[in-house]
């Protein structure tokens, strides 16, 4: 509709003569007459642009041109005489005109055949006629999940694919998130999805390890394996779940893959698009009504009646606020009448921590790209830049990057591509113990941020084994950061050659190199160089610090080299009478290798004022500092991963009735150590689609697909760095000894085998009422056998674990999607889309008896057997007491007995209950885009059902996943909840959250001890204080599920005749505003439903404003 348009003008302006032209759905050109013989013209796409390269045959002849880079074609004709010619292009319909002899300037138009184009599924290795799909793939467009202010393709993926789910945990543009396609096949292998780009696997620039990155709390600023891809870059994503789709990526495959490609170049004139994206974030406020905390006054308040009731304060506690002024009073510092005034200061301070470590931030995007080509050479190439700053102080990043695709055709039957990419990734961010929302959440708005002359405030904070030392937030942002740096390139060159319509062979040779950088800095005026200097800056350090001198700087650098070599043959031939019969082959050999090299460090006595220099001349007084020097060299690390393959794919199709097909691939690395029966493990799948409407011949014209597909396959897994042998490796000089030392690096593991899984999935596809209709639906069950599991072993051994298969994980789902559009007219279109995916997910053998502790099963990174991964237990609250309002629990008091003998596991799945699990059962999304003329509304919609989370603490101070001591700290702020704390008895009739209780008062005692933590006791510890157990009791978990309004945007096509003035082709605004309101759990104040980790306060996200423009040229 749009771009008949956009045609109209074009039109207009051709029709010169008083030649009339028919136009109807298929476009159909302009022309003159002069009879001599010839007929002549020229070939346009839809925008006007000449398209070279279009085949133009002679209807009934074997002659035919064609067009040139112009896109201009000549024809020979007898005088007075017509001919039927056949206009082909790929990727355009076919267009079909009669020309007379003589014709002169005929104007053809090509249109894009979306169908076709949609009707095409990429795994990587081949490109799949949909209508002969067999496997479980979801396809979309890169234009159709494009959302401002989203820097990263993998955030792009939220609730636009069934069966994928995305979770954060973390709010900071930097972060990465975690993908799981289908579940969890692995406990303590890598989870997340392969990603390949352009039939290239992409590994990830840093190496982590397996537990790190499956640890839900762990935030990972680092990026992936696409983090340098410009999403401009990219023209369409396929998401590859069942075995039949990702068997050809072997073993590495388990999790899914995630298959990109990449915009080519089309032929036609350069054609120049630049794109511009500006983003403004909102910083959280005090004054959000998620942000349910004390003011100044409110705070006081509680700090007064803690005093009063001479409450136990913790000993390391930080003296600010009221109590600071009371312990002077007390100790005679001030008189009664500065006390006063110090309290009343106290009482209206309101510093506003969010307003100085957060800001309103503006991101912007740029993308500028050309493309063009001929018949025999299309190119496209691009450069972008994208710089984020986050809401967070000290928090940025930067992206850089350069791509061009080549595609050249040197004859026939040879074709060539070239693809080159680099980028530059920079990014600077704070400390990991130094989380700006957390301070600003957890800190006490009575503490000044400035002094009274304008410099920063500092109060007494203790350091663990060390003392107390000056503290200022904003003093150690200044003196502290970490910055990272990754470069990466990636070339590939593939070669085609096609001696038979039917056979084709391909070369492809990739290669990719990533070189990352991160650099972490303490100053010696921080708070954390004062803890290891053990003094305060300025202060002379003890001869027992184990930094005397300066600061502290670590690197951690990182290379990455991957190649990939591929040889592939391909048959696709029709065959019978009829050409009924199809079959499409291939087969091919592969060998990659991934290598990682790095080293890292960390020194002391680092001065960055001072030329980046170090001390270099240590007194030999500081033996604790020479020790620690003696003991923490430099490590470097060499890890090389060699794959060499086999595979093939067969496919039979009997005409639009049927498809089998079968897949397989041998896997042989030096992973697998020296066992040959375990080095080689088949991956294999078997899958079948019918196409019910023509097997049934049914001839309904509102019914235009309904297809079924079944398949079943088997995949292995293999750990790293696992081997049937024991490991030594060898060292360097040790002083004390007199002589070379070596390491016992790994433990023989001689009777590991491959965790295998086996999935199966079926699923029927209907297409109705000339497609504005579509209906989709999949089950699939997956399990997965041998899984791989920690064992606990004496550490007499050298180790305290070894690896061993005996898991079981069951994971089954099913996913829904309609597509519909209602309305379809000259000036209205609006379609509209919705997805429902349930994953369940179960693990069949218990762990180790004790290789959980109490802690495990309170966060959620247990395994409990019969129960999904991820679940998350909780103490039994049973109220608080009447008498001094202290919480209470079923906690097996009266029955301890029962619990004597019971291992950890017992122990806790006994005592504890089950209170969900941190992953939803459900996702989906709802979106709907409406089009009047010019004018696009676009609206997006995500949800998530079925997890729990577990809300903010009230008592145990920090956000820390360890229980600790449920003190109360002045220099902590407070959630105004306990404003409803119990205060007298008969408030616990009314109230759930416990009285803050003094050391004098009758049966304090009790609450600061649990009894299993006492010396009679004989069995597993499970408790700490009351106070804590209430923060990780059954009450303090709440439904996570969430209805979210992602996106609303509003696009204006400006009309091509007012673009063709000021020789534009399109330009585009939109206006978008993203993350405007979640419809959630009313507890959740201050929190985000979407949080996947309990380790950082993540504040529920703030809406933010983006402005698009689009030109073309």
């Amino acid at each position: 509709m749009g771009k008949k348009r956009i045609m109209l003008p074009i039109l207009l302006s051709l029709c010169t003569t008083t030649i009339t032209t028919s136009w109807a759905s298929t476009p159909q050109g302009v022309t003159t007459t002069k009879d001599d013989g010839i007929v002549s013209g020229q070939v346009l796409d839809e925008t006007g642009q000449p398209l070279p390269g279009v085949t133009i045959r002679i209807d009934g002849s074997k002659n035919g041109v064609a067009s040139d880079y112009d896109g201009r074609f000549s024809i020979q004709v007898a005088k007075g005489k017509s001919i039927n010619i056949t206009c082909s292009y790929i990727g355009c319909k076919t267009q079909k005109r009669t020309l007379k002899s003589g014709e002169d300037d005929v104007i053809i138009f090509m249109v894009d055949d979306k169908a076709t184009l949609e009707e095409v599924v990429i795994t990587g290795y081949q490109q799949i006629d949909r209508r002969n799909l067999t496997s479980s793939v979801t396809s979309v467009k890169m234009e159709d999940i494009a959302r401002a202010g989203i820097s990263s393709v993998d955030k792009m993926l939220q609730g636009r694919i069934p069966d994928l789910v995305l979770s954060n945990n973390s709010g900071e543009i930097n972060s990465t998130p975690k993908i799981r396609i289908r579940g969890t096949s692995t406990l303590i292998g890598n989870r997340e999805p392969l990603w390949v780009v352009d039939g290239i696997i992409i590994n990830d620039p840093v190496n982590l390890k397996s537990d790190v990155i499956n640890d839900p709390d762990y935030v990972n600023r680092i990026g992936n394996a696409i983090s340098g891809i410009n999403p401009q870059d990219i023209d369409r994503i396929d998401v590859l779940k069942d075995a039949a789709a990702t068997a050809l990526y072997g073993t590495r495959a388990a999790n899914g893959v995630i298959v990109v490609t990449t915009k080519k170049g089309r032929a036609g004139k350069p054609v120049i698009s630049y794109s511009f994206t500006g983003t403004l974030r909102q910083r959280p406020r005090y004054t959000d009504s998620k942000i349910d905390l004390m003011n100044s006054k409110e705070r006081t308040q509680v700090s007064r009646e803690l005093a009063n009731m001479h409450y136990s304060f913790p000993s390391d506690m930080s003296y600010v606020g009221y109590e600071d002024a009371l312990q002077k009073y007390y100790s005679g510092v001030y008189t009664r009448e500065e006390f006063e005034q110090a309290v009343a200061k106290a009482e209206t301070q309101n510093t506003d921590w969010f307003k100085l470590l957060t800001h309103d931030s503006f991101s912007q995007d740029h993308s500028v790209n050309i493309s063009g080509g001929a018949d025999k050479f299309r190119y496209y190439a691009s450069l972008g830049y994208t710089g984020d700053d986050d809401v967070i102080n000290n928090n940025t990043g930067k992206r850089y990057t350069a791509a061009t695709n080549l595609d050249f055709t040197l004859s026939d039957k040879i074709q060539a591509s070239l693809n080159l990419s680099m980028y530059t990734n920079k990014k600077h961010y704070n400390q990991s113990e130094l989380s700006p929302i957390d301070y600003a959440y957890n800190t006490s708005r009575t503490i000044p941020a400035y002094d009274a002359d304008g410099n920063y405030y500092y109060y007494k904070k203790n350091s663990v084994g060390s003392g107390a030392y000056d503290y200022s937030f904003l003093n150690e942002l200044d003196n502290s950061y970490v910055s990272q740096r990754t470069n990466g390139f990636k070339a590939t060159i593939n070669l085609r050659y096609v001696p038979k319509e039917w056979l084709n062979f391909n070369a492809i040779f990739a290669y990719s190199g990533t070189n990352t950088n991160i650099e972490g800095w303490y100053g010696e005026r921080s708070f954390h160089a004062a803890a290891l200097r053990m003094s305060q800056y300025g202060v002379p350090a003890p001869t027992n610090s184990e930094m005397p001198f300066g600061g502290e700087l670590s690197e951690d650098n990182t290379e990455l080299h991957d190649w990939t070599a591929r040889l592939q043959a391909n048959i696709n031939k029709d065959f019978g009478a009829n050409k009924e019969h199809n079959i499409n082959i291939a087969v091919g050999m592969e060998a990659s290798s991934s290598k990682y090299k790095g080293n890292q460090f960390t020194q002391r006595g680092y001065y960055a004022d001072r030329g980046r220099k170090f001390t270099t001349s240590i007194p030999k007084k500081y033996t604790a500092y020479l020790s620690w020097l003696a003991g923490n060299m430099p490590t470097i690390t060499d890890n090389i991963t060699n794959l060499a393959s086999i595979y093939g794919t067969a496919s039979y199709s009997y005409k639009q009735y049927f498809t089998i097909n079968a897949n397989t691939r041998y896997d042989g690395s030096n992973r697998f150590g020296d066992r040959s029966n375990e080095k080689i493990l088949p991956v294999w799948s078997v899958s079948a689609n019918a196409n019910l409407k023509e097997i049934a011949h049914i001839n309904a014209n509102w019914l235009d697909a309904l297809t079924y597909k079944v398949s079943y396959g088997g995949q292995g897994n293999m750990l790293e760095g696992q081997t049937p042998k024991l490991t030594i490796t060898k060292g360097a000089y040790d002083a004390h000894y007199d002589e070379m030392v070596s390491t016992v690096d790994k433990f023989a593991n001689p009777d590991l085998k491959w965790e295998k899984t086996q999935s199966f999935n079926m699923g029927i596809e209907g297409a109705f009422f000339n497609s504005r209709l579509l209906l989709s639906a999949e089950y699939y069950y997956k399990k997965t056998n041998d899984a791989f599991m920690n064992k606990t072993i004496s550490d007499v051994n050298g180790f305290t674990s070894y690896v061993v298969n005996s898991g079981q994980i069951i994971n089954k789902g099913y996913n829904f999607a309609i597509t519909a559009t209602p309305v379809q007219n000259t000036d209205w279109n609006w379609m509209v889309s919705a997805t429902l995916s349930k994953v369940m997910n179960k693990m069949n053998t218990a762990p180790g008896e004790d290789a959980y502790d109490i802690n495990d099963y309170l966060n959620g990174t247990a395994i409990v057997n019969g129960e999904p991964i991820g679940v998350f237990y909780s103490y039994r609250f049973a109220g608080l007491n009447p008498e001094n309002g202290g919480p209470t629990f079923d906690d097996w008091k009266d029955r301890q007995d029962e619990l004597i003998g019971l291992s950890k596991y017992e122990t806790a799945t006994r005592v504890l209950e089950l209170s969900g699990k941190r992953d939803p059962d459900i996702t989906g999304s709802l979106s709907s885009t409406l089009t009047y003329k010019d004018w696009r509304l676009g609206i997006f919609m995500d949800y998530s059902l079925g997890n729990k989370v577990r809300l903010f603490h009230l008592f145990n101070q920090g956000t820390g996943t360890s229980l600790g001591p449920g003190y109360i700290y002045p220099e902590n702020n407070l959630n105004r909840a306990l404003l409803n704390r119990w205060m007298k008895p008969g408030d616990e009739k009314f109230t759930n959250i416990p009285s803050i209780m003094s050391h004098d008062q009758y049966g304090f005692y009790d609450y600061t001890t649990h009894w299993s933590e006492k010396i009679f006791y004989q069995g597993v510890p499970f408790g700490k204080d009351a106070w804590s157990m209430y923060d990780y009791s059954n009450v303090r978990v709440v439904n996570a599920d969430y209805l979210r309004l992602t996106s609303l945007s509003l696009t204006y096509e400006v009309p091509v005749k007012v673009l063709l003035n000021y020789g534009l082709q399109r330009l585009a605004i939109t206006l978008t505003g993203n993350n405007l309101y979640t419809w959630c759990n009313s507890k959740l104040k201050g929190q985000t439903p979407t949080q996947s980790g309990f380790a950082e306060v993540q504040l529920s996200d703030t809406p933010y404003y983006t402005i698009g423009v689009n030109i073309q040229f």
